[in-house]
């Protein structure tokens, strides 16, 4: 079989109890059709908003080779069906059969921040020395999984699958899909707080990966987090081979000795089980240093080329809407954007902010966080948001423009001259930024997915009009 065939429609069927209508082979597998390729396999999920099945044609008309249904055809249909009970629980039985066949080593990597950029870097570092297949974005839940494991490549000898949670009992389940070797818990931070009891609660979900993994397996955490011991227990108790703990702790196994921040990337010195290494990250903020350390101990975990490994480090590019930079030329001189705007928690506020803090700015320039609310915090989301104050103050941020019911606490908060105002959505915001920002300014853009704050980054780019220098609210 050609090595750019991920599936024959023989093999799929035999992995879902499917019944095709004609042969096929596909090499990839899709449930959008607005991304789809051709040469994919359309599955046509079915969720409480859409319904794949409504977009048959279109997958077709796209270049699907084939589409997966839970409905029989009525008459003729523009190409082969693979008609199967439900098409999640086919999904799964496909990635659960990629990952039998499989003869990759594969990582799985979760935690509270971070997720998505230590996966990317994790597959940018093992790419230079071997084929790797990884999740692609922020596909890390009940069907995104099953999905990044059904398009691994045949060839991969690396396998690097981001998994997420909001509640207690979705990694285990999504666990024992994957089967990792190598689990990285990137951190315990209070993110989803408002589906839990306490933060420790959060580090028990997050120790549910250890609950697919075999007795060889190895488990990368935190050293500096104040859940360490309680992450370790777990994968004690998961009878897992071993513990690799990475961070700035003296008792951690890849620790930073000692690290330079630059506003586009940090230089640091490390020790590997003892052995001294340097490198360039070259993705800013004290977070992407723990990062690169937590890339290295899942690297040294594989026994793959460490240093090889490090050098990469300095090759690395933000994830978009996770620190992607653009320059936007305005009257006058130039503006750069800071686009954080996919998700936020506290911790990663605060790491947001550190980075913005560091950015050069242009002549007579200010830097401006624009903040969106951040969700899921539960009764403490009050407290998260106000706790912000402090960061922005010690960062010395020159204006602070806020959006969301939650936000607006922190705007009255801080000092008169630092309150950019308040808008009721991201919409509102974007209009205030765009009054604001001029030549010089640095904006650094973050919140929560459902804050919507894709919007500000959006106008921001998309505009040409001037800007001129707006008096600060409030």
């Amino acid at each position: 079989m050609s090595p750019d065939i991920l599936w024959s429609a023989a093999e799929v069927a035999e992995a879902t109890g499917g019944r095709n209508t004609a042969t096929w082979r596909a090499t990839g597998v899709s449930i959008d059709t607005r991304s789809l390729q051709a040469g994919d396999l359309f599955v046509a999920l079915a969720g409480p908003s859409f319904d794949g099945h409504d977009f048959i044609e279109r997958a077709f008309a796209a270049g699907a080779v084939a589409v997966m249904s839970h409905r029989e055809p009525q008459g003729p249909t523009p190409g082969p069906m693979l008609i199967v009970d439900d098409t999640l629980a086919a999904l799964w039985r496909l990635g659960a059969a990629a990952r039998v066949r499989s003869q990759a080593r594969i990582v799985g990597v979760t935690g509270s921040v971070g997720k998505t950029g230590t996966k990317e870097a994790l597959a940018t570092c093992l790419g230079a020395q071997a084929p790797v297949t990884a999740s692609r974005g922020g596909l890390n839940n009940h069907w995104g999984l099953p999905l990044s494991l059904a398009r691994m490549s045949r060839q991969a000898a690396y396998g690097i699958f981001e998994i997420g949670m909001n509640h207690a009992g979705e990694l285990r389940e999504l666990s024992r899909l994957l089967k990792p070797e190598v689990a990285l818990i990137t951190t315990v931070e209070p993110v989803h707080i408002g589906h839990f009891a306490s933060v420790e609660e959060i580090a028990d979900a997050k120790a549910e990966i250890f609950e697919g993994m075999t007795a060889k397996g190895t488990a990368v955490l935190n050293r500096d987090n104040p859940h360490f011991d309680r992450l370790a227990r777990h994968a004690e108790a998961a009878k897992l081979h071993r513990v690799i703990a990475f961070g700035a702790h003296r008792d951690a196994d890849v620790r930073v000795t000692e690290s330079t921040l630059h506003a586009g990337g940090s230089e640091v010195r490390a020790e590997v089980f003892g052995a001294p290494l340097n490198f360039t990250v070259a993705l800013p903020g004290a977070h992407w240093v723990a990062n690169s350390l937590a890339v290295l101990a899942t690297v040294t975990a594989l026994g793959a080329d460490v240093p090889a490994a490090a050098a990469q480090l300095a090759r690395l590019s933000p994830v978009k809407g996770r620190g992607t930079r653009h320059t936007i030329q305005r009257p006058g001189g130039a503006l750069l954007l800071i686009d954080e705007s996919y998700n936020a928690s506290p911790a990663s506020m605060r790491a947001a902010i550190d980075v913005l803090s560091r950015a050069e700015t242009g002549p007579g320039g200010r830097r401006i966080a624009v903040l969106g609310d951040m969700l899921e915090l539960g009764a403490g989301a009050s407290e998260a948001h106000l706790g912000l104050d402090a960061p922005l103050r010690g960062a010395k941020i020159d204006l602070a423009i806020t959006c969301g019911p939650h936000m607006a606490g922190l705007q009255d908060a801080l000092p008169r001259s630092m309150r950019g105002g308040h808008g009721a959505d991201s919409r509102a915001a974007a209009g205030l930024i765009l009054d604001t920002a001029a030549a010089g300014d640095v904006v650094m853009v973050k919140g929560s997915l459902g804050s919507r704050m894709a919007v500000v980054i959006e106008a921001i780019l998309n505009s040409d009009a001037p800007a001129p220098r707006a008096a600060n609210g409030g």
